[in-house]
């Protein structure tokens, strides 16, 4: 098969994205999803790329992040089977019904979760971490990742954080989860579109693979503190971003 030119732009994409997302917890998604559309794809087959790239970058990201000691199992597969759920019906859903309206009333839902992690990161202050709620939190994250080609990683990620999780395991066990939801985007996108579009998938593909390992390393090696303020600008920069175009 010939690449065109444009292919190893999509791995520079695919690597950059996965850098970010497999060391803060999110931004794969969103960051390649959008560049697609401004490509001129049209949102399904821009989700569908995304996702068919992301089976394997979210799988060696979270091997890596298994690897290093920063994925809680049991809280994983407790956001896996609500989240499988939600995104199935979001993919299905994607081909019939138009979702733009609920984009900016997620961003600004983002955009305070993510001040509130920039506070909380400035006081300093640890807290006992809260459990519970995560069959609502895989539903939702779930359906709107499909949706939008994006957004499990700020949900899972910034909510976790909010209820005191450590973030290396908060972004560890987020990244090793959305594998799954990958994965069932996937199958719906190729039962209801077919395949498209292979060089946009490979180039994603290519570079999300290479930068994984590194990014769950360098997620152990940041300070608490430091990650979490991170995590909160990305988020609400990404929010803003939403809001403004």
């Amino acid at each position: 098969m010939d690449l065109p030119p444009e292919f190893f732009i999509f791995v520079a994409i695919g690597l950059a994205a996965q850098l970010v997302d497999g060391a803060l917890g999110m931004a794969y998604g969103v960051t390649s999803a959008s560049l697609l559309m401004a490509f001129g794809l049209p949102p399904a087959v821009a989700s569908a790329s995304v996702h068919a790239a992301e089976v394997a970058t979210t799988g060696v990201s979270g091997l890596s992040h298994g690897y290093f000691g920063n994925v809680d199992r049991k809280l994983m597969w407790s956001l896996v089977l609500p989240g499988v759920l939600g995104a199935v019906t979001g993919a299905w859903l994607l081909a019939t019904v138009d979702w733009t309206w609920l984009r900016p009333l997620v961003a600004v839902y983002l955009l305070v979760l993510g001040l509130m992690l920039v506070w909380r990161a400035w006081r300093g202050r640890r807290r006992e971490p809260r459990h519970g709620g995560n069959v609502p939190l895989g539903l939702g994250a779930g359906f709107l990742d499909a949706v939008g080609g994006g957004g499990w990683g700020p949900l899972t990620t910034s909510h976790l954080m909010a209820r005191h999780l450590e973030p290396r395991i908060a972004i560890g066990t987020a990244n090793a989860a959305e594998f799954f939801i990958s994965l069932a985007v996937s199958v719906v996108f190729l039962a209801t579109l077919g395949v498209s579009h292979v060089h946009v998938v490979l180039g994603l593909l290519v570079g999300g693979v290479i930068a994984a390992p590194f990014a769950a390393w360098l997620t152990r090696r940041v300070p608490a503190r430091p990650l979490m303020a991170f995590v909160g600008l990305l988020v609400s920069a990404v929010s803003l971003y939403n809001l403004l175009r």
